[in-house]
Parts: structure tokens; sequence; C-alpha cells
């Protein structure tokens, strides 16, 4: 599993400044961060060779001409000629993108020595979390993704002739524009896909009560005064589909494995908001896992909603989590209920044959346990929760201050919820008053920044970057390549196996290995 962040992004003071430049900015200022003085081991260009952004899991390929531009993720080529162009208008080459070896020109895309991905996404720099195999890794390394973009956003600050930046982990610009926080989590390729979309509707369209992120404004441009549960529902229109930024779809069917194809699927899942509780993030990553268990064994509760998005979205603009959802059986259910049937069902499907490993019982205990704190009082929840926690907040400005929903101090309350400055944003301000609950350590946090996971191929990646970084000249989930000095042809390393090129299997070829000549022989040798 593993996840994905596009920051909002903002140069406050700067009439008009352009959102793809700015993201061009942090992108290329953590790459002058990484690389001053150490060769090229912050980090490696993306190998794009193995993208395939509209194959459909239904069983179809969308033709290029069909797509909106933005479904185009196998390319920059349209992303990198305007950053170039804007950025040179700007004059601002000299001060940033022309240090260290990977400023040769203005870089858009590039794998950490964590394993990460950090590029340009639509406009947003965006952070990829290497693979994990449980989700308190997901919270380490989703939290690094943090500290990756406020190091660069650092940096463009103190970088001359650039303006300052300011970073968002939220997901509107209340004026109509989404941007996403999304889910990967491997599967087996044999389940039917329409499976997994039946079983995983319901629990989507209710997970919002215990990881929504809390919004200010109701409709995609936040007009309508009001307080809802998650950043992202009303900006979804369908129940399936290929789209990711526009007709967006509850289910996405993009089929992109990044491993074995005929072995694995990716499950792309961009309905989730992104959180800063790292109780949310767990319990995202940890439940979703969990049912996607149920759906393969065929043990997934048998419930149909009459009309989805109108119930992610009713759902998401009653905090008092009573509102009910018609069933197509004629049953109405509230989002707690739906969440319950779920949970009751994974907590017998874990202890069928005697009790589950640990980080399956420490997901359904913190999962059983917030449904009933949440049946109890809501508000009680806001230690763990992101959007009861921005709820207490905004509660107590209105009752101080006499204040409307639509009165736009509200909205600025909201926004500084999510700035990733530990100085400036709402959510770190409470996390230091041991007001948020903490699962994971800034210490922890810290070396996921330069250190990879230990037990999948991320760890392989990040090394051989870490390592090798001046001979590896591309990378992608799926492979490494290497130029070496003595060979003709670039050496591409294939990593198809998410389970393979761990500390384990190849530890002890980094360790023996003073060079990438050597380290290619002995892993060629080794069959790792």
């Amino acid at each position: 599993m593993g996840t994905e962040t596009e920051y909002g992004i903002l140069a406050p003071g700067v009439t008009g400044a352009n959102s793809t430049v700015l993201s061009t900015q942090i992108i290329n200022a953590y790459a002058a961060l990484q690389n001053s003085g150490s060769g090229q081991a912050g980090g490696a260009r993306w190998d794009y060779s193995d993208e395939a952004p509209l194959t459909d899991a239904r069983g179809w390929q969308m033709s290029r001409d069909e797509a909106d531009p933005s479904q185009l993720t196998d390319s920059t080529g349209a992303l990198d000629a305007e950053a170039v162009a804007l950025s040179g208008r700007r004059g601002v080459e000299s001060d940033l993108y022309n240090e260290g070896p990977l400023s040769t020109g203005v870089l858009m895309n590039m794998v950490l020595r964590n394993g990460a991905r950090l590029y340009v996404d639509h406009a947003h720099p965006e952070y990829s979390g290497p693979e994990v195999t449980n989700p308190r890794d997901a919270v380490i390394w989703d939290k690094a993704g943090d500290a990756v973009v406020l190091a660069a956003a650092r940096r463009v600050g103190q970088t001359p002739g650039l303006d300052p930046v300011n970073l968002y982990k939220n997901n509107t610009d209340n004026k109509s524009v989404s941007y996403g926080s999304h889910e990967n989590y491997l599967m087996p390729r044999q389940l039917p896909f329409n499976r997994i979309s039946s079983g995983l509707i319901p629990f989507f369209v209710s997970r919002q009560v215990i990881c929504g992120a809390g919004r200010v404004g109701l409709g995609p441009d936040g007009s309508r005064p009001g307080y809802q549960i998650s950043q992202r529902a009303d900006f979804f229109e369908a129940e399936v589909g290929l789209e990711t930024t526009i007709r967006r779809p509850i289910i996405n069917t993009r089929d992109e494995p990044h491993a074995t194809s005929d072995k694995y699927r990716r499950l792309h899942v961009i309905i989730g908001d992104a959180n800063l509780s790292e109780v949310s993030t767990y319990l995202k990553l940890g439940t979703t896992s969990l049912v996607l268990d149920l759906i393969e064994h065929d043990a997934a509760p048998a419930i149909e909603l009459s009309q989805p998005v109108h119930a992610l979205q009713a759902i998401s603009h009653d905090p008092s989590l009573q509102t009910a959802v018609h069933l197509k059986d004629g049953r109405t259910l509230t989002a707690l209920e739906l969440q319950r049937i779920y949970y009751e069902a994974a907590d017998k499907h874990c202890n069928r044959e005697g009790p589950p490993d640990d980080d399956t019982a420490e997901v359904l205990r913190r999962w059983g346990s917030l449904l009933d704190v949440l049946e109890e009082d809501p508000m009680e929840a806001a230690a763990q929760i992101d959007w009861v926690a921005k709820l207490k907040l905004l509660e107590s400005y209105r009752r101080r201050d006499g204040l409307a929903w639509d009165d736009a101090r509200l909205g600025l309350i909201d926004l500084q919820y999510a700035d990733i400055r530990p100085e400036k944003g709402l959510y770190h301000r409470l996390a230091a008053r041991s007001q948020m609950e903490r699962l994971v350590t800034d210490e922890q946090i810290a070396a996921a920044v330069s250190e990879p996971p230990h037990d999948t191929r991320a760890y392989f990646r990040g090394k051989c970057i870490d390592r090798f970084g001046s001979e590896v000249v591309g990378a992608s989930w799926d492979s490494v390549i290497f130029e070496l000095p003595n060979r003709r042809r670039l050496q591409r390393i294939p990593t198809r196996e998410p389970l393979r090129g761990t500390r384990e299997l190849t530890g002890g070829l980094f360790d023996t290995s003073a060079t990438a000549e050597e380290f290619i022989e002995q892993l060629l040798g080794a069959g790792a």
C-alpha cells in the first residue's frame, strides 16, 4: 500500500502567480537541497516507459484523442515547456535551477532516497510515498512527504529571485478546484473488478466519517454556507470511471499495476481526503486493506446504495452523523451503521481461525473503538479525526465572535489548519499541545525522509539512488536504470515484484559493493 498527496500551493501577495511554475520551484529546490555537495544522491529522474494511464480495468483502452489532457500522466511534455518558458521569463534559472547535477533543465520529476516520487502533477507538487506493507508505515512515510515539501518550500523562500511559497495539505481552493489525495493497494489480478467496485462503494461512501478532513462551505465552490465532513465529496460525479480530474468516480478504474501485470492489479483510490491526523491516515489505509481482504475472500457485506454519489454528499453535509441513506433493498442506514456492518464483517473474518496478527488486531481495535465514540458523541473524537478537530476549533471561534458559517474568517481558519508549517498550521499547534493523538515519533518521520522501507522493493530503489546516484539515470516503481562507464548500453533493472528488492534480499549486496559496476555484477549473479 502507499499514499499520494497533491499539496495546495500559494505565493502570498503575488497576483497571478502560475501554480505550475511554483510547483517546479518546489521540486528543483528539493533537488538543490539534496544534491548540494553530494553528487546525485538526492534523487533520479522518472522513467515513463511503463506508464499506461489510459488502460481501463474493465477491459479496454481509452484513446489519447478521447482523454482529457490531465489523464496523460505518462509524459510531462506540455508542463515542461510551460515551466521552462515561464521560469526563464522570471529570470530565476541561475538562482535555483542550475544548482547541482540534476539541474541541467527545469526538473519536473524525481525519485528520492527514501524510495518516494516527488513531481509536478496537475500544477501541484505531489509526493508519492514508497510502497509499504502496513498502515503504520504508511503513516510514517506519508508524514515524511510533509517534511520533504516543507524543506523544499523553506529553500524556495531562501533563494534570491524567488517569492516565498506556502503549502497546504488540503484538497480544494474553494473556487471549484479540487486536487487529490490518493491511495494505492496491491491486489490479485484474478479478482473480478465488478466484485471490487460493488464491495467498496458503500464502504467508501461512509468511510469519510473516520477519515474526512473537514471543510467550510458546501458545493464545489464552497459558496453555500455550512460545514461538511469531507474536502472531496462535492467533487464526485460518477460511481465508476477512469478519470481522476473530471467526472470523478468513487471507484477509479485505472489499470496500471506497476508490477507483474498478469499477477497483480493496483487499486488506485481517489476518494480520500488529505489527512494530517495520524489516526485518520492509519485507519484510512488499515480499514480499506481489511475490506479488500473481505472482498478477496468473497466475505464482503452485500450492500447496494440506491444513489451512491448523492449518499456520499448527503453524509458529508451532516456533521451530526444522523443522515440515513437509501439502500436498494428499501432500508435506510447512517454512515456509522454502514461502517459498523463492515467492521463486524472484518472482525469476524480476521478472527475466524484464531487471533489475527498484531497490525490487524490494532486496526480492528481502533476502528471499533472510534465507531463507539462517534455513536456516543462525535465531538469526543476531536483528538483522532481531522474533521472533528477542525469543527471543534471553528465552533470555538463562532461562539466567541458570533460568526455565521459564511463568514470569511472561518474559511481562513479552515485553510490555516492545513498549513504544513509547524509554526503556522493549526493542526500542528494542536499536536504540539497533545490535543491530537500521535502514532509515530518525529524521529521516525525524520529518518523516513532519507531512509526507504526495508520490506518492499522501495528499499532497492532508494538505496540505488543513495549509494550510486550519479550512475542512476532513471527510475520508476518497477525499474531502476543505470548508466555505467564501461558498458555501451543502459542497464535497466526491472523491479516488478513488490516484495523483492528488500533489505533482507539485497542489503548485503549494497554493503559489499564499492561501485555501481560491482553492484550490478553481483546483483545479476545473485539473481536478487
